[in-house]
């Protein structure tokens, strides 16, 4: 599970003791410190501990090297939308130098390597919550037998700055794995295998979006509904042709960004229900050749949308018959669509896959490339 601790009482304050807070919780601050490469539920349980024993719970996270898929970014995002009410420091040696650049401290300590002793990484601990979270503790909480020299290391390191003598106690959460059975190890090597270890936000960081592009007419929607179902996952079907259908064919230029925007929502709400892959029919790329198409002129905010980039790009080759349903245009209008496709990808430098042949040709065509 990494280094986990939760710490209490500031010591700065003068607390030096065990005593009940006035919350009735045992502890004051709280202290917890992990790679959490990816956080899992395992952790969570040690974090909500802390929560539950606690005033105040401060969160620490770090790793040297990063592990790809837990970048800084994306652990400040997961642990700040699961445990809102804590305090949250995500470090890499460059955002910590920032931070003691912009207060006046120096020097700047490098973040200990993953593989460093522990003493380094405990005076570390310690030297973030005395100079950088201006904070001490009164306990700690790990779900390892190395939390007792955790715990022995922050009274010496807070004792030679305070000159007070104080409490620092382990609690040890699940050791033997009893209730969480997974490490962050076992998750990294196969995440998708191990999801029910993970929280829906966390598990939503390792889903890939597949990208289902196409001429009027050409396959895409009911290819983007078979190749969830061959991956047994969800998929997300085009909002522009529900607001097409809603409004009779009559849309108007702020309809687009509406468009591309609600595409978005809907890719982003539907993650959590997805598993390895989520396929998305259509993009805000579409979105922008039919403003260009309708009304000439392509608003800014759009246009950023249009960047939004996906895992795997798939583009319907336009070999199947034209079917008119009322609200198309006509098979040369598909052709000069498939042909901006291509055109628009290459220019973008977007890589990107041609599905032809048949529905399940290219259902088949389409898994071999994903694999």
């Amino acid at each position: 599970m990494g280094m986990v601790a939760q710490a209490g009482t500031a010591i700065r304050n003068g607390y030096s003791g065990n005593a009940m807070t006035l919350t009735g919780k045992q502890f004051h601050h709280g202290l917890v410190v992990g790679k959490f490469c990816p956080l899992h539920r395992g952790h969570e349980l040690v974090i909500q501990r802390a929560l539950d024993s606690c005033d105040e719970v401060v969160i620490i996270s770090y790793t040297k090297p990063e592990f790809a898929g837990c970048e800084p970014a994306l652990r400040d995002t997961w642990i700040r939308s699961l445990f809102p009410s804590a305090r949250i420091l995500v470090i890499d040696d460059e955002s910590l130098q920032r931070i003691c650049i912009s207060s006046g401290i120096s020097p700047v300590p490098e973040i200990p390597h993953n593989d460093a002793a522990e003493n380094l990484h405990r005076e570390f601990v310690g030297w973030l919550c005395w100079n950088i979270l201006k904070t001490t503790v009164d306990a700690v909480f790990t779900s390892e037998d190395y939390g007792d020299g955790f715990a022995s290391s922050l009274i010496a390191y807070f004792l030679a700055r305070t000159g007070k003598t104080s409490v620092v106690k382990h609690v040890c959460v699940d050791k033997l794995r009893g209730t969480i059975p997974v490490s962050g190890t076992t998750i990294r090597s196969a995440v998708h295998a191990h999801g029910e270890f993970l929280s829906a936000q966390v598990y939503a960081s390792f889903v890939r979006r597949i990208c289902i592009l196409g001429g009027e007419s050409s396959g895409k929607t009911v290819l983007a509904e078979s190749l969830a179902n061959r991956l047994q996952t969800s998929w997300i079907p085009e909002y522009g042709r529900e607001l097409w259908d809603l409004r009779g064919g009559k849309l108007l230029f702020e309809d687009m960004l509406q468009i591309a925007r609600t595409q978005v929502e809907r890719e982003m709400q539907c993650l959590a229900q997805a598993k390895n892959w989520m396929v998305c029919d259509t993009s805000p790329l579409t979105t922008l050749f039919y403003s260009m198409e309708m009304f000439g002129k392509v608003s800014s905010d759009l246009e950023l949308l249009a960047q939004r980039t996906y895992d795997r790009v798939f583009l319907c080759v336009p070999d199947i018959p034209f079917v008119q349903d009322g609200t198309r245009r006509d098979e040369q209008f598909r052709q000069r669509q498939h042909e901006w496709y291509v055109t628009e990808l290459n220019s973008r430098n977007i890589s990107f896959d041609l599905l032809q042949g048949p529905l399940q040709e290219r259902v088949k065509s389409a898994v071999l490339k994903l694999d």
